[in-house]
């Protein structure tokens, strides 16, 4: 085996916490899919640079992963969700869209389960859509020091090497990291979920209600803070009322006969594609993440972008038995 070769084998098992760690840092499934690739690219290429006696392989991993990191954010700036960006507004009132945004996406569980030959464990409480979107509010080596100390757990000084920094900068953008997580609104506590079988009850439930129509059901299934967002539209509310107000109106809009296809997203967050019936098939509508309480359904995040189904692999049309359609994937 050549020198090249063994570095190869070495560094390939970190492929899927690089992927998480991206997917933190740039709020899109998409980039950082496409980010690791070129980190692995910068690796191959300064492998005549890394000394092991220095510094750890991880360490030197993930000191290339934030650079290209960093540099990716000059240029693409933050994601937010609109409940980050905008205030609430009537869910009786006109849908808007916004132009040129770029919005937090959800990221695949299967990319986390593309094979993993090391058995990394990956912090996956740390990829709900709610974190990541409290994360945009950070700038980015604010972002970088949070991540890499309360998340991955890397030593003051490890992340002073990695960001290309001293310990006294990182410890100064850790404090204010974690101020505007708190002005946000965001614990750093971790905060008990119900467990995952019980989270896939609670959205199988709500699945069964939206499939029949049935609006009063699909409350019932809600906490009486229930926030609702749909990017790209700039439109989201909060409160079980106005969720079913919306609802009443999908309904009416876009018909009452769908297939719901499951998915999962962001290390565990249950949710479905919906299909509603066009013709004599169905057409993918949206794709929509839970975050469930014990409580019951707190927050619904429904994504409408092309770039969003593709990750997830959505057939655009499927048949009357929910098949899909040729060229339709």
């Amino acid at each position: 085996m050549t020198e090249e070769e063994g570095l190869d084998r070495r560094i390939e098992p970190f492929r899927m916490e690089l992927l998480a760690y991206c997917y933190r840092m740039l709020g899109s499934a998409h980039d950082a899919e496409d980010l690791v690739q070129d980190i692995y690219l910068r690796a191959w290429r300064a492998r005549e640079q890394y000394d092991e006696t220095r510094s750890s392989l991880r360490t030197w991993l993930y000191r290339i992963a934030t650079n290209a990191c960093l540099t990716a954010l000059e240029v693409r700036g933050r994601r937010p969700l609109p409940s980050g960006l905008v205030a609430a507004s009537d869910p009786r009132g006109p849908l808007v869209q916004a132009e040129h945004a770029a919005w937090l996406q959800p990221l695949p569980d299967s990319s986390l389960d593309a094979g993993d030959p090391a058995g990394v464990v990956i912090d996956r409480g740390s990829l709900r859509l709610a974190f990541a979107s409290a994360l945009q509010h950070l700038s980015a080596r604010q972002r970088g020091a949070l991540i890499l100390r309360e998340v991955l757990g890397f030593s003051a000084s490890e992340t002073a090497e990695i960001l290309g920094t001293t310990v006294v900068s990182v410890n100064s953008s850790l404090q204010r990291a974690r101020t505007r997580l708190r002005e946000v609104g965001v614990r750093q506590e971790r905060v008990s979920e119900p467990s995952t079988a019980e989270q896939r009850a609670w959205v199988e439930r709500y699945m069964k209600a939206f499939e029949l129509a049935d609006v009063e059901g699909l409350k019932r299934l809600l906490t009486e803070d229930v926030l609702m967002e749909m990017p790209p539209m700039l439109n989201w509310f909060s409160g079980r009322g106005n969720y079913g107000l919306f609802m009443e109106w999908v309904f009416e809009a876009a018909g009452r006969d769908w297939l719901l296809k499951e998915v999962t997203a962001n290390g565990g967050q249950p949710g479905f594609a919906a299909y509603r019936r066009v013709g004599d098939g169905y057409e993918l509508h949206t794709l929509q993440i839970f975050t469930v309480t014990a409580e019951g359904i707190s927050r619904n995040s429904v994504f409408q972008e092309s770039e969003v189904f593709t990750a997830f692999g959505l057939a655009v049309a499927l048949d009357a038995q929910g098949v899909a359609k040729a060229g339709g994937s």
